[in-house]
């Protein structure tokens, strides 16, 4: 698999972007394990695995079928991720090997379709605009389907995820998801935290009734909202529950998820608008939901009970 290093940005910049990516306490990304609590699940066990999870996977005949002959004829299929948000989608210790629930999805579905996958690391603020030029076939970066996303994509649900709100361990200053009225927030870069849940949560909580807005703080990854928070120039951190959870489990007593979520969605892999692609990658997520391999992705990063029964064309969770 070849990961294609233009329009790139750092894995790793500090120490603790290093042990968010992975590492354990005995320093070696290999010999870390989380416990990531999955949402309506147990408690499971994540780590890091480099391991290729659609090996033995044969091509879905009518999936096949339903391939553009030129992509068929290209024999690859190509995907956009930022890998920096454990335990989804991010770099092994290696740093070549992209890992975690996304990027193992995204070889099940070239797998499918009987296609070498190519893994395009990027900003995850400009997935969309690299998929609407045609520098991308899809993406699944754990990306909610919004009105106004589903205007320029296509989009197919995968699985389930939540937004939540991290803080510092024990909580110093009492914060709840519905009381960061005045309050320092990070968020990524064209995130629904950023673009939606931040928003509506400021308005009803706080600007409804007379107080101060929340204070969006947009940082470009969830590694770079987490280091704020531990140098406290912020307050806290809403993202992914999945991110903040595994930070949570490989920096013990260094993280708080707070209860209860802000909130809970179906997430899709995203396509350009009316792409000849959409029927046959619809067709390739059925395969996988309905196949063994699915409930193995899902378990390997903690995520039992997330998953979804049928891949539907995505709809507005806004």
């Amino acid at each position: 698999m070849r990961v294609s290093r233009n329009l790139s940005v750092p894995i790793v910049t500090t120490a603790l972007a290093l042990a968010l990516a992975a590492c354990g306490s005995g320093g070696t990304a290999q010999n870390a394990s989380a416990k990531g609590t999955a949402q309506g699940g147990g408690p499971g066990s994540s780590a890091e695995h480099t391991d290729d999870v659609s090996v033995g996977v044969k091509p879905d005949t009518k999936a096949v079928a339903l391939l553009p002959a030129a992509v068929k004829a290209r024999g690859t299929l190509s995907v956009a991720m930022d890998l920096t948000s454990p335990p989804t989608t991010f770099m092994a210790s290696d740093n070549k090997t992209p890992i975690g629930f996304n990027p193992d999805m995204a070889r099940l579905i070239a797998a499918e379709l009987g296609l070498k996958l190519q893994v395009n690391n990027i900003k995850f603020d400009t997935i969309i605009t690299g998929l609407q030029a045609g520098r991308y076939d899809f993406t699944a970066s754990t990306m909610g389907a919004t009105k106004d996303r589903l205007k320029v994509l296509d989009m197919v649900d995968y699985f389930k995820a939540g937004t939540g709100v991290s803080v510092p361990y024990g909580n110093p200053q009492g914060l709840s998801p519905h009381t960061l009225c005045g309050h320092r927030v990070g968020v990524q870069s064209g995130s629904t935290a950023e673009l939606q849940w931040l928003p509506l949560r400021s308005k009803e909580d706080c600007t409804s009734k007379g107080k101060p807005a929340i204070k969006a703080v947009t940082l470009p990854s969830l590694n770079d909202a987490l280091t704020q928070l531990v140098s406290k120039r912020i307050d806290a951190v809403m993202n992914d529950f999945t991110g903040l959870q595994w930070a949570s489990t490989q920096q013990p007593k260094t993280f708080e998820v707070l209860k209860p979520l802000v909130a809970t969605k179906t997430v899709a892999v995203a396509l350009k608008k009316d792409s000849a692609l959409t029927p046959a990658v619809k067709a390739a997520i059925q395969s996988i939901v309905d196949s063994p391999k699915y409930a193995e992705a899902l378990g390997r990063w903690g995520f039992d009970g997330l998953g979804i029964k049928t891949a539907a064309m995505a709809v507005p969770q806004d």
